[in-house]
């Protein structure tokens, strides 16, 4: 094993009307709020009525209508606020994008020129203000690590901001409030879990022995629960355990031990950034593809074991092992009902080379991946999608 630090510091409360603690944490923290939302589903659950219900002593302000891909315009208003407004917490309700949103704010407020000069050079960020949040999509795990994607919509560049002053404080994970969504979140959360899974489990560090088997199980609770949440949307069992299968799939947990830059992300940060799609649904396409690119005499044996110990296929060739295991993750992103093509959803080749060039300049895919690749690497693996 790699050498690693692990320290996360947020404080989880977890399960049913965890929510009643937000006055007495809050107040530890400040009192002038920004209330962080997206585009209005809190309102129609009546979450947001019990959140203003509770804080009602507090000094709150308000920045709806965060985007499925959070957008700098979107985090500039809320470091305007901030500024303006003497924010002295940010509360993110909602999924991760609110939570990005929120984090990337944090930190804004404190620096005198724009956000996004904070994504180029993290040595200007600084200072954050607390970041609380309650979590209402699992998907990202933003809700216990550093990170935040945010998209600016000028220059179609979707990049990541991170260090350890962004970690939320607190985060409220009530599997309840889950209840609620559309299937097409469901699925695009799963798949996305599961992709967090592959990028730290598809590393080329074969030492990280416990590591490895904690991602095969996190992989073993998508796959038996992602379904049962579809068909029974108020199944408690399911609900808490992807919710927190999000969590641990994100929270550095399944990366100590082993390290190295992402894969498929990458790629996909790319399709999201020029044509706003959704995060899940874009790694759903591309994940099939990415894997049966890079299977190889170097990554088959890793293949293999994912195919036995996740889906307990046991065959003598691991050629044949590894790939009846792609086949199974690929039915599995159908079962869902997730895209499996580029023309699904409205993506032409006209930008694949566009596209591929800035995966590869903003990230390590080249030089640090599993299986490094280029720019033409990218292009045939987008074509393999088309």
């Amino acid at each position: 094993m790699k050498n690693f630090t692990f320290h996360v510091p947020t404080d989880i409360r977890f399960g049913k009307g965890q929510v009643e603690v937000l006055p007495s944490e809050l107040e530890k923290l400040g009192r002038k709020i920004l209330l962080v939302y997206g585009g209005g589903s809190i309102k129609r659950t009546g979450l947001y009525s019990t959140v203003m219900d509770l804080l009602q002593d507090f000094e709150m302000y308000e920045l709806p209508g965060i985007e499925p891909n959070p957008k700098l315009s979107s985090v500039r208003e809320g470091v305007r606020i901030c500024k303006e407004k003497g924010i002295e917490v940010i509360l993110a309700v909602g999924g991760g994008s609110c939570i990005d949103a929120a984090k990337h704010i944090s930190c804004g407020a404190y620096y005198d020129g724009d956000p996004w000069d904070l994504m180029l050079d993290r040595s200007k960020m600084t200072q954050a203000l607390p970041v609380v949040d309650v979590l209402t999509i699992c998907a990202t795990g933003s809700e216990m690590n550093s990170g935040a994607v945010i998209t600016n919509e000028e220059t179609n560049e979707k990049l990541e901001i991170n260090g350890p002053i962004l970690y939320p404080r607190l985060s409220i994970c009530d599997p309840q409030y889950l209840y609620t969504l559309p299937e097409s979140q469901t699925a695009a959360g799963t798949a996305d879990i599961i992709s967090h899974v592959f990028e730290q489990y598809f590393q080329p560090n074969d030492g990280a022995y416990i590591t490895d088997r904690l991602s095969e199980a996190v992989l073993k609770t998508c796959f038996k629960y992602g379904p049962i949440a579809m068909s029974e949307p108020d199944n408690y069992e399911a609900r808490s355990n992807l919710m927190w299968a999000s969590t641990v799939g994100l929270n550095h947990l399944l990366t100590v031990g082993k390290g190295g830059a992402w894969s498929v992300h990458p790629i996909e940060h790319e399709l999201s950034a020029y044509y706003d799609l959704t995060h899940g649904a874009g790694l759903a396409i591309l994940t099939p593809a990415w894997m049966r690119y890079v299977l190889c005499d170097k990554t088959v044996k890793r293949f293999a074991m994912y195919a036995e110990n996740v889906w307990r296929i046991q065959t003598a060739n691991p050629y044949d092992a590894a790939n009846a295991a792609i086949d199974r993750t690929e039915d599995f992103f159908k079962v869902l009902g997730l895209p499996g093509r580029l023309s699904e959803v409205g993506i032409g080749p006209e930008r694949f080379e566009e596209m591929a060039s800035e995966a590869v300049r903003t990230s390590g895919i080249s030089d640090r991946s599993y299986f490094p690749l280029e720019k033409e690497d990218i292009v045939r693996i987008f074509e393999r999608c088309a």
